[in-house]
């Protein structure tokens, strides 16, 4: 498999990029990383260098990369936080022209603008180009529960909003929807669960609930079910095997009292997930 991955780089730390590629080296993926900023570090730190990279430099990487005649390879290209509006169009633009040179492509967009206890920390212009113009050129979407109520105009909280926000998210173009940070209030308190709606059922997976903020988790979990989807076509077992692999991730960051991702550190856990954690159809 190769996964052309539309990101953000970071010399120090895990998100973007350099949060989704080595997962997926780890699983197998052939992962062909363009950069759209490549800073010191994520801006949650307040402080950060270095530079981010225009529109027209990102789509002549993209171009170069077209010239070695590898779009007819390439089985997935993947999108995540997006900087500035320019970048969309770039993305968009290699949707179209890779699945022109490989028509069983897919495009999974992970429509980072924001969530729940923060709101919304992107461009104001960014929200509405997701909504609008993103979106429905994807197969695969990536919300979190905050970010799926945005895009469809609805509040999901309980199973039944959830589900139906997903529909509403999947009636716009992408036939996939992985829901993260599902927090239903009717939930065992301390639990955390995510759900998986496509054409086929519906599931979802409960886990306890790690009490940290960690950057790029997003952009892991993202990048995982990807490939484990595009690899099996089963929703079920791809939401397992990311579940699995990123809850062991999440712990180990947490035991090392760091800041950053373990990434390295739990290695062995996306190439042979635990599988500890019971999915349930709910449709």
């Amino acid at each position: 498999m190769k996964i052309l991955s539309i990101q953000s780089a970071v010399a120090y730390g895990h998100v973007g990029n350099s949060a989704a590629v080595f997962p997926l080296q780890r699983i197998g993926v052939e992962v062909l990383p363009v950069y759209t900023v490549t800073f010191s570090n994520h801006t949650g730190y307040g402080q950060w260098r270095g530079p981010m990279i225009s529109p027209d430099d990102v789509r002549e990487v993209i171009r170069g990369v077209q010239e070695r005649g590898a779009f007819g390879d390439i089985d997935v290209v993947l999108s995540g936080y997006q900087g500035g509006e320019g970048i969309a169009d770039v993305i968009l633009e290699t949707v179209e022209q890779v699945k022109v040179a490989n028509p069983s492509a897919v495009y999974a967009c992970d429509p980072v603008m924001g969530n729940a206890k923060s709101g919304c920390f992107v461009a104001p212009a960014i929200p509405v180009l997701l909504r609008e113009r993103v979106v429905p050129a994807a197969d695969i979407i990536t919300p979190n529960q905050f970010e799926l109520g945005f895009l469809t105009g609805t509040e999901p909280s309980d199973l039944e909003s959830t589900l139906a926000a997903a529909d509403a998210a999947r009636a716009m173009g992408p036939r996939t929807v992985l829901v993260t940070s599902v927090e239903r209030p009717d939930r065992p308190e301390g639990t955390i669960e995510m759900m998986a709606v496509t054409d086929d059922g519906a599931w979802i997976v409960q886990t306890p609930r790690i009490p940290m903020k960690a950057n790029g988790s997003g952009d892991v979990t993202a990048a995982l079910f990807t490939a484990h989807l595009r690899r099996t076509g089963d929703a079920a077992d791809a939401l397992a095997r990311t579940t699995s692999s990123v809850f062991a991730l999440l712990s180990m960051t947490h035991e090392s009292g760091q800041r950053e991702l373990q990434l390295i550190q739990a290695q062995e856990h996306y190439a042979d997930p635990q599988m500890q954690f019971d999915v349930q159809r709910v449709r």
